[in-house]
């Protein structure tokens, strides 16, 4: 059903607004299952219900709150899709920001504050696209799952695997999902604009590594000092470089890239081809190998001391198919003396980049920008679609932005002054919307 005028601009006005009064509501993750989502899912099912979209909450734990809706389709045989998004931010300081990170302030064309792009856009868009449904009577082409979950920036423990463990009922009939970090603009060399649409994720290896040693005084001579075991095994670590391993998605953005720019395609090296990307180039280039980051220390109590016992914190992620390499190197680098312990393990994913629902989003992208070139990227990161494959959901990430070409996208996940252009997420919300009447 085609919008007037006047409801495309309805539709873009509430989605700001949206996005605007859900930054205004902290809802804080600071981990280890402290955070509170309560105040901003009774906002989402209050914007339901106003259109008369009933919501349920289904809090996991004390102030740990999802919503979730179900919207009939015209054809409720055919499978449905899942449309989540993620309630929770990340903590910010306010003394490293240039304005309040919780006032939603509209400056300089975007909005600015903490979960402006990571995801309350994206909730934005979902919010105002449904509302618009209910208001001209639109039924989808299949039913519509819609989530809002808690706890996302947490490994999602109160949240989608909470669901999917205790709730997996809600998911009975629905094998597809769309959510966040894909389907934004990059500008390449030539000017050429290409759109990401996540296809694939890392998994994730987050290791501890302990060394056992003599402990004695500071002065004496020691050979089996634990400090030097666990700084020796991290070093190798940290300085190793990774062999490129050519993905299935890196295959077909590269090929893509190169073609684009004229450059050389070669598939054992992709790595010449990331100048082209600008500053998308730090996170895809982290797609191009496995990573293994150490990231925490910790030993010793007294400066003259030499302690028994020193450990460190490893970020490692795999490529899709690439976890035993992973951690056979981990093991061979970090040595014998080192015992290795899994704190997180969470798994790859990897979709193919073709059939319906990947068309619609490729046609949504056309009709609002014809110059748009929809390709597959591999996430460095991941999201709650993690969660949902685990009952057989493919999913992708497609919460459509069009940027401005020198803006340094990457950085605003997480960073400070994190915002989001205001004519891009308008853009967006009028792809969504040409997208889910298409699915």
């Amino acid at each position: 059903m085609k919008l007037t005028a006047d409801q495309i601009a309805q539709l873009e006005e509430e989605t700001v607004l949206f996005c605007q009064e859900m930054i205004q509501i902290p809802s804080v993750n600071y981990g280890e299952g402290k955070g509170d989502e309560r105040l901003i899912a009774e906002y989402v099912a209050r914007k339901l219900s106003e259109v008369g979209i009933d919501a349920e909450l289904i809090e996991s734990a004390p102030n740990r709150v999802n919503v979730v809706a179900k919207i009939a389709g015209s054809d409720i045989t055919r499978p449905g899709l899942v449309l989540h998004g993620h309630l929770d931010v990340v903590p910010a300081d306010a003394s490293d920001w240039s304005v309040d990170p919780f006032s939603g302030e509209i400056k300089d064309g975007f909005i600015w504050g903490r979960g402006a792009v990571d995801m309350k856009d994206m909730d934005a868009m979902l919010l105002a696209s449904v509302r618009m449904w209910q208001r001209v009577g639109y039924k989808p082409p299949r039913n519509i799952l819609l989530i809002f979950f808690a706890d996302e920036e947490a490994s999602g423990t109160y949240g989608s695997r909470w669901l999917v463990k205790n709730r997996p009922e809600l998911f009975k009939g629905y094998a597809e999902a769309i959510s966040e970090v894909g389907g934004f603009s990059v500008t390449i060399t030539g000017d050429h604009r290409l759109y990401l649409i996540e296809s694939a994720q890392k998994g994730i290896q987050w290791l501890k590594l302990s060394a056992k040693g003599t402990a004695g005084h500071g002065s004496f001579i020691n050979t089996n000092n634990a400090v030097t075991k666990i700084s020796n095994a991290v070093s190798r670590i940290g300085s190793y470089e990774w062999p490129q391993v050519p993905t299935k998605t890196n295959k077909l953005l590269f090929k893509k890239i190169a073609d684009l720019t004229g450059d050389t395609f070669d598939p054992a090296n992709f790595k010449n081809l990331l100048k082209h990307l600008g500053s998308a180039a730090k996170m895809i280039g982290a797609t191009l190998t496995n990573t293994a980051n150490p990231t925490m220390l910790e030993a010793g109590y007294k400066a003259n001391v030499i302690p028994q016992s020193a450990s460190a914190v490893v970020d490692g992620r795999f490529l899709p198919g690439h976890e035993s390499e992973l951690v056979e190197t981990i093991t061979k680098l970090a040595g014998q003396e080192i015992n290795i312990e899994v704190i997180t393990r969470d798994i790859a994913l990897e979709a193919d980049f073709s059939g319906s629902l990947v068309e619609a989003m490729c046609n949504a992208l056309a009709t609002e920008d014809s110059q748009a070139i929809p390709v597959p990227y591999l996430m460095s990161g991941g999201t709650d679609n993690k969660a949902l494959s685990e009952l057989g959901i493919i999913g992708y990430g497609f919460s459509p932005l069009r940027l401005p070409t020198d803006l340094d996208f990457f950085s605003l996940f997480h960073g400070v002054d994190e915002r989001v252009p205001i004519d891009g997420l308008k853009f967006g919300v009028r792809v969504l919307y040409e997208f889910l009447e298409n699915v």
